[in-house]
C-alpha cells in the first residue's frame, strides 16, 4: 500500500509500505477519504524545512529533551539520537474515513463492510490502509458521504473546544482565527444557537465565516474593540475561543480587552499565552485549554486498550464526540461544503503540501480521495495447515475404570448452589470448594458437607488426580481452569461456555489428546430435559431433514450485571446462545455446515456487543435451524419456545413446561417441569461412579462451540461462514 511519509529534513514522499494488521480489538480500514488539517500539518511541513537553529527555537521542549540526554548519556549519544530522529520518517494526517476490510477477533462492535470515521495521529494517517483501535472509530450514517465523514476528527477538536467554553444559547462569543478549526468552531456554535463574531487577519476568510454562521466578521485587529463594544452594548463578549497559531502575545491581549467581566477564554490553537496578571485578575477571567478531540486522548488504556469511560462519569469521550459530529452531519447542521476548497487525488497529494506553505495559499478544507481499485482479499494465515487442523477424533473416556474419589467445586455461586449441588449432595464424597472469598467458600462447605473450603484453586489438586471438578466461575476463567484440571487428569463439568476463543479451544483439544485420562462435560442441560428427549424420539420417526425455530426472549441485560462486562462473559451470544446452537446439533444429529447471522438491534451505547441476533444454521443432512435471540420484547412472552417441522409432524416446546405434538391430524399435549439440570447431573454422576459411559462426548461440545464462534464471525463479516 501507499502512505505519505515526512522526513525532518523537509522531504515528503509517497512510499510503498506493508499493509498493517488490525490492533487487538480493532480493525483494518481501507481509506476512501482523508482531510488535511491545514494548521497542524502546515506547521509540521514548515518546521521540517527549518534548519537546526530554527527547529530549536520552534520546539524548545525538544531542545530540553536533547540537553537531558546529553546530561545523562553524553553529547555523542545525544547527537546520535538527534541524527536518528532526523532520518526517521513520520506519518501525516489524523482524520479519515473508509471501509472496514478486516476485524480482529476481539472486536464485536463492527463488521466487515461498515463505513467508519477514523481518528488519531498515531493511526488515521494519509494512507491507503490504516489499522484502527476500536474506540477511535465511529459508524458513518447512511446519508453522510465519505468526504464529509472524513472531517469528523478535526470537527471533534472544534467540538471539544465548544464544550470547554460551555457557551449557552443566545450568548455572544468571539472566535479568533478562522482557519479550518476556527471555522468549525464557528459552525458548531451557530448550530448551538450561539451568536458568533469571527476575527481573522485575512479578509478572504469573511465569506467562509459567514457561510458557517458568523453574524459579524472583523479582519482588522485594531478595529476589534469598537466592533465588540457596539455589538454587545459595551458589555463585552461572554466567551473567546482562541483558534490562532502564533508566537505573538497580541491575541491574548486583545481577548482580555473585549471580554466581559467573569468571561471565559478557551485556548484551542498553539498560541503564545503570557497572561497579564492585573487585567485577568480584575475581570476574574476563567482560562481553559481545550485538549484535542475529547476525554480519552493520550490515554493508552482508552485509545489502544479499549477501556471506555462510563457515560455516567464522562459523558463525552473521543468516540462519543465522533458520533456527535456524524449526527450533526446527518442532520444537515453544518455547511462543510462551503469550506471544502479542494479535493485532490491521493497520488497528487504532495503537490498540495507544496502549495500549503506558500504565503498566498487560500486553502481551507482539503480532502484527499483514494481511488485505488485493489480489493483486499484477507490476510493469509501465517500458520501451517497442520497447525490449523484440529483432530476430529478428540473424545472423552468411554467409561471410567474406577470411580472418582472426590468431587470438588470452583465457583460455587447461586447457580451452582441451586441447580447443580442439590442433585449431587449425599451421592458422592465432596472434597474442596473454592470460592472468591474464604467466607463464601466456608458457607458452601458447611451447607453441602465439603471436607475443605478455600479461595485457592491449588487446594483442589492436593487431593490427587482421581477426582472430579465442577467449574461455575465467570466465563473468562473457564478455559484456564479446564486446562489446569485436564493436565491433572481430572473429570470436569464446566458450565457453558466451554471457552471464549478458538485458541483456548485448541489448548483444550491438545490436553484431551494427551492421554492423561481426563474428561470434559459442558453444561448443555437442555438436551437432557425430559420434554426434549420426548420430542426427539417423535422426530426420529419422521424421515428426512427437519426445520426448527428456536425463539429466546432473553430480556434486557442490566448494564451492572457481570454479563455486561465483555472481558468476563464474552457477551451474551457466546455465553448463552451457545446453548441453543448445541440444541440444534443434538436435535438433528448432524454436523453444522454453514451459518449466517446478523445483529437485530444496534450494537452501540451501553452494551457495545451483540445482544439481539438472528441466525440461520444449515446442517449436512439438510436440516436447518433458525435462532432468534432477543433482548427486545415483552416479559409476558415465554422465555424459550421451539417449533420443529418434519415430514408429517410438528412439535412445539413451550419453555420446557409444555410439549405439543401435531401428528395424524391431532394434537398430543405433554407436561414437564425441568430444563434438564437434574437429569444431566444424574447421568454425569453415573459416569463418575464408573457405571455408564460419558453422557456428552467432548466432540459434540466442541462442535457446538465452533458453531458459536462461526456465528460471531458471520456477524462481523456480514456474510455466511462455512464450518
Amino acid at each position: 500500500m501507499k502512505q505519505i511519509a515526512q522526513y525532518q529534513d523537509g522531504r515528503l514522499e509517497i512510499q510503498e509500505v506493508p499493509i498493517p494488521v488490525p490492533p487487538p480489538g480493532g480493525a483494518l480500514v481501507k481509506v476512501t477519504r482523508s482531510v488535511i488539517s491545514i494548521g497542524t500539518e502546515k506547521m509540521k511541513v514548515e518546521q521540517a524545512k527549518m534548519n537546526l537553529l530554527q527547529k530549536a527555537m520552534a520546539r524548545p521542549d525538544q531542545v530540553r529533551k536533547v540537553l537531558e540526554t546529553a546530561k545523562n548519556l553524553g553529547w555523542k549519544s545525544a547527537l546520535e539520537k538527534v541524527r536518528n530522529r532526523m532520518e526517521t520518517p513520520t506519518p501525516l494526517g489524523y482524520s479519515a474515513a473508509g471501509v472496514i476490510v478486516e476485524l480482529d477477533k476481539g472486536n464485536t462492535r463492527f463488521r466487515v463492510g461498515d463505513r467508519v470515521a477514523c481518528a488519531g495521529a498515531e493511526c488515521a494517517n494519509h494512507a491507503e490502509y490504516i489499522a484502527m483501535p476500536d474506540l477511535l472509530m465511529s459508524k458513518i450514517p447512511d446519508n453522510v458521504p465519505d468526504w464529509m465523514a472524513a472531517y469528523s476528527t478535526v470537527l471533534s477538536i472544534a467540538l471539544q473546544a465548544v464544550r470547554q467554553g460551555d457557551a449557552k444559547l443566545g450568548e455572544q462569543v468571539l472566535v479568533m482565527g478562522q482557519g479550518l478549526i476556527g471555522l468549525l468552531v464557528t459552525g458548531l456554535l451557530h448550530a448551538n444557537g450561539v451568536r458568533v463574531m469571527a476575527l481573522d487577519l485575512l479578509p478572504s476568510k469573511e465569506k467562509f465565516s459567514l457561510a458557517m454562521g458568523a453574524e459579524r466578521f472583523v479582519s482588522s485587529g485594531s478595529a476589534l474593540y469598537n466592533e465588540v463594544r457596539y455589538w454587545t452594548n459595551s458589555y463585552g463578549v461572554d466567551k473567546v475561543y482562541l483558534c490562532t497559531g502564533t508566537q505573538s502575545n497580541k491575541p491574548i491581549e486583545q481577548a482580555i480587552e473585549v471580554m466581559r467581566d467573569r468571561g471565559r477564554l478557551v485556548i484551542v490553537g498553539n498560541t503564545k499565552t503570557d497572561l497579564a496578571w492585573k487585567t485577568y485578575y480584575e475581570k476574574e477571567v476563567e482560562v481553559r485549554y481545550s485538549r484535542s478531540y475529547g476525554p480519552g486522548r493520550y490515554d493508552p488504556a482508552y485509545e489502544w486498550g479499549g477501556s471506555d469511560y462510563p457515560i455516567g462519569y464522562v459523558r463525552w469521550t473521543e468516540q462519543r464526540n465522533l458520533d456527535a459530529c456524524l449526527a450533526l452531519m446527518a442532520a444537515g447542521k453544518l455547511n462543510l461544503k462551503s469550506i471544502t476548497t479542494n479535493r485532490v487525488k491521493f497520488k497528487d497529494s504532495l503537490e498540495i503540501y507544496q502549495d500549503l506553505i506558500k504565503p498566498n495559499s487560500t486553502e481551507i478544507g482539503v480532502v484527499l480521495e483514494y481511488d485505488n481499485e485493489e480489493v483486499f482479499e484477507g490476510r493469509e494465515n501465517e500458520h501451517s495447515a497442520e497447525e490449523e487442523m484440529v483432530s476430529s477424533e478428540v473424545h472423552n473416556p468411554v467409561k471410567l475404570v474406577r470411580p472418582v474419589e472426590f468431587l470438588h467445586v470452583v465457583g460455587a455461586g447461586n447457580f451452582v448452589k441451586t441447580m447443580l449441588l442439590p442433585h449431587l449432595q449425599g451421592k458422592i464424597p465432596l472434597g474442596t470448594v473454592v470460592n472468591q472469598t474464604a467466607l463464601s467458600a466456608n458457607h458452601v462447605k458447611n451447607k453441602f458437607g465439603f471436607k475443605n473450603a478455600s479461595d485457592q484453586l491449588d487446594e483442589i489438586f492436593k487431593f490427587g488426580s482421581n477426582g472430579a471438578l465442577i467449574i461455575g466461575t465467570r466465563h473468562h476463567l473457564h478455559a484456564p481452569i479446564v486446562c489446569a484440571s485436564l493436565a491433572k487428569g481430572m473429570q470436569i463439568f464446566v458450565e457453558k461456555p466451554l471457552c471464549l476463543t478458538e485458541d483456548e479451544l485448541s489448548q483444550i483439544d491438545q490436553l484431551m489428546q494427551s492421554g492423561k485420562g481426563g474428561s470434559v462435560m459442558v453444561g448443555f442441560n437442555r438436551r437432557f430435559a425430559p420434554l426434549s428427549v420426548e420430542m426427539k424420539k417423535t422426530l426420529l420417526l419422521s424421515p428426512g431433514p427437519k426445520s426448527a425455530v428456536y425463539r429466546v426472549m432473553a430480556g434486557k441485560l442490566d448494564p451492572k450485571h457481570w454479563y455486561a462486562n465483555y472481558a468476563e462473559s464474552g457477551g451474551r451470544i457466546l455465553g448463552e446462545a451457545c446453548h441453543f446452537l448445541d440444541y440444534f446439533c443434538w436435535l438433528f444429529e448432524s454436523k453444522p455446515k454453514r451459518v449466517f447471522a446478523q445483529n437485530a438491534w444496534p450494537v452501540e451505547g451501553v452494551l457495545d456487543f451483540p445482544d439481539t441476533v438472528t441466525a440461520q444454521v444449515e446442517f449436512e443432512n439438510g436440516s436447518s435451524g433458525q435462532l432468534i435471540y432477543s433482548a427486545e420484547g415483552d416479559s409476558s412472552y415465554p422465555k424459550e419456545r421451539i417449533t420443529v417441522f418434519g415430514a408429517g409432524v410438528v412439535c412445539e416446546l413451550d419453555n420446557y413446561r409444555y410439549l405439543e405434538v401435531y401428528k395424524n391430524h391431532s394434537c398430543r399435549k405433554i407436561r414437564g417441569n425441568s430444563k434438564g439440570h437434574p437429569e444431566q447431573m444424574d447421568l454425569w454422576l453415573s459416569f463418575l461412579k464408573g457405571e455408564s459411559a460419558h453422557p456428552l462426548p467432548y466432540q459434540q461440545s466442541r462442535q457446538s462451540m465452533l458453531l458459536t464462534f462461526a456465528l460471531l464471525k458471520s456477524i462481523q463479516n456480514g456474510k455466511s461462514v462455512e464450518l
